[in-house]
């Protein structure tokens, strides 16, 4: 059983998607890979949106580009939470990944996060703050990961400023 699925479209998606999986590891929160096109498998995603659930996963990060229609047709196949991460796929750079992913019709929400691999980033974090509602200790994890990305901007501004003083 994984708390969260991502799918991607192509495995060539997955530089970028690997980002999301590793950082919902590292906070100990069990993820899934998977390769699932919304115009080419859609019987293939159907099967699995439905052996996910019924396993128990609680979230779904789909990440695809162009067209990018994955997210809604998964958003379309369950009512768990869905987290669409557009990539940067032909000429327009991914804003056309962007404007499907978050252009769904009302009753078919999908949280859209930015292109790339900050949105992967922040689908492993908007995954994991949906998980956190329910799990005390996710949340905690959550914070302390925070706390440790600020400390880190704090000591290289203090770093900065060590080599300054001594220049």
């Amino acid at each position: 059983m994984s708390d969260v699925v991502i799918i991607m479209g192509s495995t060539s998606d997955l530089p970028v998607v690997e980002k999301a999986k590793t950082l919902l590891q590292e906070l100990d929160v069990t993820v899934a890979m998977r390769v699932g096109s919304a115009h080419r498998t859609p019987e293939h995603v159907r099967e699995l949106i439905a052996k996910a659930e019924s396993e128990g996963t609680k979230v779904f990060i789909c990440a695809a580009g162009g067209a990018a229609h994955l997210a809604g047709a998964v958003a379309a196949l369950t009512a768990r939470p869905v987290v669409g991460i557009p990539l940067a796929a032909g000429a327009l750079g991914g804003v056309d990944a962007l404007y499907s992913t978050c252009n769904m019709p009302p009753g078919m929400p999908v949280a859209t996060v930015s292109v790339g691999s900050w949105g992967a980033t922040n689908a492993a974090l908007l995954a994991a703050q949906i998980l956190a509602v329910a799990d005390d200790a996710l949340h905690e994890r959550l914070c302390a990961w925070r706390a440790q990305k600020t400390s880190d901007v704090i000591a290289k501004d203090q770093e900065l400023q060590a080599g300054d003083s001594q220049g």
